[in-house]
């Protein structure tokens, strides 16, 4: 089967590297135009999170299909590189790439296993893969069984229990150093979901005083409007907000550093030894790593959480088997459609080449037998229609049964049934294995 998934995530590469690979939101139309030109990929959809970045695709041949994926990404914008990427990638391949994406879908692949966000990113992903035109048949089933995967899990299972995101591990980090944010001046820097989520659990908290910088300031105030809490601000004051900040949340879609280490020096400088914690939860970075090799400030990002995380996960984990369960027949039920794919072309050659010859004969007969009223000519048509129907019932349900097997299985039945009735099925046949 020719559905194959490359890609490198929070289990295989650093955080360094998977941001060296990431594609900012705004070009992300752009690299699947790119990725159209590659010839062995009929179809793609380019998965993105702050924990991963993941190709799916229908291919030609896997080899080929699998080193051109290879190339878009080590070449398309990214430049030269110090380091061996294949060592970070991982390859699926058929079934396990169709499974793969479903544990993905249900969160179990996630670093905060059971997110309730991956499910809109799965969805995000197939959105932007139909404007581009990257999408057909095959990847179009294949993800809308895996939203509807999703779903099923969390509305089933406990994999969604014991609320936890990225923004609530990272105000739980900032409580185990702190123990209160009741007295603190927090900063927020981006406007989107991240912010959101923290600026509501802060304000839950009773901080002391919460600021939202963002690029646009209209999003910034409406969030602020929204909750009734906090201060709006544009991402040029930013660093100002720093000399009176006691914690920082970061998580914009910039592609380049929103703060560099000079900017937080600056601000340090005033702040008469006090400390200052920030927690990047960008990917890309929005924070220069080099801000915390400074005196009194303590910088953590997505992979620093993984403690916290790893804490508050228990009754979720205790979810997994069930949502196995759940994955297995989602994936079963997927296959089963995508083999019977390959009976398609012979089933609707052989109806087209039977119901050919049933209306050339029709023709000949009314062509002899003028005198046949429109009633005998329907009828004698009837006729000729059920006899088709009839002898060819029995060969399209054995393929179409057979066609839920393995590949190999249903390209032999393909083979013969081209053989008996020619139907010149040897590209599709070609094209399919």
């Amino acid at each position: 089967m020719p559905i194959a998934c490359l890609g490198l995530s929070h289990h295989t590469a650093p955080l360094e590297v998977r941001e060296r690979h990431a594609f900012p939101a705004s070009r992300m139309g752009e690299a699947l135009a790119a990725l159209r030109d590659y010839e062995a990929v009929r179809e793609a959809v380019m998965l993105q999170t702050c924990g991963r970045i993941e190709f799916y695709a229908e291919l030609d041949d896997y080899e080929t299909g699998v080193a051109q994926l290879k190339s878009f990404l080590l070449n398309f914008r990214h430049g030269a590189i110090e380091y061996d990427l294949e060592s970070y990638l991982y390859t699926h391949l058929g079934s396990a790439a169709v499974e793969h994406l479903f544990h993905v879908s249900t969160g179990l692949d996630s670093m905060l296993i059971g997110e309730a966000e991956i499910l809109g990113q799965v969805k995000d992903a197939y959105v932007q893969a139909q404007r581009a035109n990257t999408i057909g048949t095959t990847l179009h089933r294949l993800f809308g069984e895996a939203l509807r995967a999703g779903k099923n899990a969390r509305s089933t299972t406990r994999i969604g229990g014991e609320s936890l995101s990225l923004a609530t591990a990272a105000i739980e980090a900032v409580k185990a150093r702190r123990g209160t944010l009741a007295d603190a001046c927090v900063v927020i820097a981006g406007a989107g979901k991240m912010g959101r989520t923290a600026l509501r659990r802060l304000r839950d908290e009773g901080a002391r005083r919460v600021v939202v910088a963002n690029r646009t300031l209209t999003h910034a105030r409406s969030l602020v409007e929204a909750l009734g809490c906090g201060e709006a601000i544009e991402m040029p004051a930013l660093a100002g907000t720093l000399r009176d900040a006691d914690v920082l949340f970061a998580s914009t879609g910039a592609a380049h550093f929103i703060l560099t280490r000079d900017d937080v020096a600056d601000a340090m400088a005033n702040r008469e030894q006090r400390p200052l914690l920030i927690v990047d939860l960008a990917v890309p970075r929005d924070i220069d790593p080099e801000v915390g090799t400074l005196p009194n400030v303590d910088l953590l990002d997505v992979d620093g959480l993984r403690p916290v995380i790893d804490e508050r996960l228990d009754v979720r984990r205790e979810a997994i088997p069930e949502v196995e369960r759940i994955i297995a027949s989602y994936v079963e039920r997927f296959l089963r459609w995508y083999h019977s794919q390959l009976a398609v072309p012979a089933i609707a050659s052989l109806t087209q080449k039977a119901e050919a010859i049933r209306s050339a004969e029709m023709e000949r007969l009314f062509a002899r037998c003028p005198e046949l009223t429109e009633r005998e000519r329907t009828l004698v048509t009837g006729m000729s229609m059920t006899i088709v129907s009839r002898l060819l019932h029995s060969a399209i349900a054995n393929i179409r049964e057979k066609a839920t097997a393995e590949q190999a299985e249903v390209l032999s039945h393909v083979r013969v049934l081209d053989e008996l009735f020619e139907l010149n099925l040897a590209q599709r046949i070609a094209e399919l294995k």
